[in-house]
């Protein structure tokens, strides 16, 4: 199994290792497996019509402050509402962030929740995957393990699988660390489902010059025919002697090759990955940063096919909505700029091109901020009562859903769990949240059990 800090594909590999393809894990992914699962899923009767064909989850990874974003409170003594300013938005009677004006004026193509809570342990790591999953691991934080339950992406791959070849799956631009140098976070994988169903970790700066996925491409020397070439090779090599019967693994596995090798190569795939390609324009709008073009490329990708692709906004925990000291100037002066350039391109151009409607996007974080700032200009953890924003695919425009008390510190009005919250996003994916999965040893588990979703805000 490669390492998830890498990225390895079939076109740019060695003739050993090409020839293996299908039988290791590349980038995080069997693909045979995976291919073998979505084809032993694409029958199941979910009985739900999917309103979302993908989702763009935009992961405020540490902990966004409510009060200094979506939910402020301009009457709160100064110790509370802090230094910014509120601003009005499209929609009326909606307030958001002086730093946030951008976002201010998409407001009404997508519903804020401002009554979201969870009481599991406020670590990083246990919110993290509470927030992910919809379940309490009950553990005071921690690194991934195989026997978490699967991120919302590795369950849309395998129940809702692409129509078009593509990588089912996107995880980037970190498989963010619970703290510098710590274990990476749950959340993100495909847990007891298997590794097949992890995502394709993308773990390289989209805003660099030379990025690329040269995995991608044909290396030099190696055309077409040579590399279909290849593909037949791999298909002869997998095929059972002539006069000996066969077990049907390895029959399906010598079909789930050539799809594998399809998938890999496809060209609408392999183009997505070429930003230099875009307008750049347009990758100035989104912002010259590692989290703006990432989540341009997020856009790029489910145009390519992907079901769902998640971006994780820090390489650990701490690094950047963490907000304990120096809040506000963290907030003025990178993370909101950075955030309204990017979200707003990207729920612009969604509708623009006409997608909006058929893609959920979210932008949340594990928790909030405590309502009192502290002596550090900053504000810690609160798991009591946060916020987040929906758009699209399903979800209802215009809308604002429950409400927090008079500092923003619990919910007033309609709690929302984090169950609820991933029920509501797998609803508008087309995939019950009672729905029963089986692990690896056939035990019969609920996708998100008490994930009933939040009607209210669907469209």
């Amino acid at each position: 199994m490669n390492s998830p800090t890498s990225c390895r594909g079939p076109l740019g590999i060695s003739r050993r290792q090409m020839l293996q393809v299908g039988g290791i894990g590349l980038w995080g992914l069997g693909l045979p497996g995976l291919l073998k699962a979505d084809e032993a899923r694409r029958a199941a009767n979910l009985a739900l019509t999917p309103k979302a064909d993908a989702c763009i989850l935009v992961f405020l990874n540490g902990g966004p402050s409510q009060l200094d974003m979506w939910d402020m409170k301009p009457n709160a003594p100064e110790a509370i509402r802090g230094e910014f300013k509120p601003i009005d938005t499209s929609l009326p009677g909606l307030l958001f962030s002086e730093h946030m004006p951008r976002f201010a004026r998409v407001a009404h193509l997508g519903t804020v929740i401002r009554s979201a809570h969870h009481g599991v342990n406020n670590s990083h790591a246990a919110a993290v995957y509470c927030g992910l999953t919809g379940h309490d691991r009950g553990e005071l934080g921690g690194g991934f393990k195989p026997t978490d339950n699967p991120s919302i992406g590795s369950v849309v791959g395998m129940l809702r699988p692409p129509q078009l070849a593509a990588v089912p799956y996107v995880s980037l631009p970190y498989w963010t660390a619970e703290g510098a140098g710590g274990p990476p976070q749950p959340g993100f994988t495909g847990g007891w489902l298997g590794r097949s169903l992890d995502p394709l970790w993308v773990l390289r700066d989209p805003n660099d010059a030379g990025f690329g996925m040269p995995e991608m491409s044909l290396p030099p020397g190696v055309d077409m025919s040579r590399s279909a070439g290849r593909k037949r090779l791999v298909g002869e090599l997998g095929a059972p002697p002539a006069g000996l019967s066969s077990d049907q693994r390895l029959r399906d596995m010598d079909t789930f090759q050539a799809k594998a090798f399809d998938l890999l190569s496809a060209p609408a795939t392999r183009a997505a990955f070429q930003l230099d390609r875009e307008d750049p324009r347009v990758r100035d709008r989104y912002g010259r940063n590692i989290y703006g073009q990432s989540i341009l490329l997020a856009r790029r990708l489910i145009e390519a096919g992907t079901r769902v692709a998640c971006i994780s906004w820090a390489p650990d925990a701490n690094a950047t909505w963490d907000t304990h000291g120096n809040n506000f100037t963290t907030l003025k002066t990178t993370l909101l700029p950075q955030l309204d350039a990017a979200v707003p391109s990207l729920i612009e151009d969604l509708f623009d091109r006409g997608m909006l409607e058929r893609t959920l996007v979210v932008v949340m974080g594990e928790f909030g901020r405590s309502p009192k700032v502290n002596a550090a200009a900053g504000r810690d953890h609160w798991n009591f009562g946060y916020s987040l924003f929906l758009a699209g695919g399903g979800i209802k425009p215009g809308f604002v859903y429950g409400a927090s008390d008079k500092i923003a510190a619990r919910p007033a009005l309609d709690p929302v769990t984090p169950a609820e919250i991933i029920g509501t996003i797998y609803h508008c994916l087309g995939i019950p949240p009672e729905y029963e999965l089986h692990d690896q040893l056939g035990r019969p588990l609920t996708v998100v059990p008490n994930g009933k979703a939040i009607g209210a805000v669907l469209s």
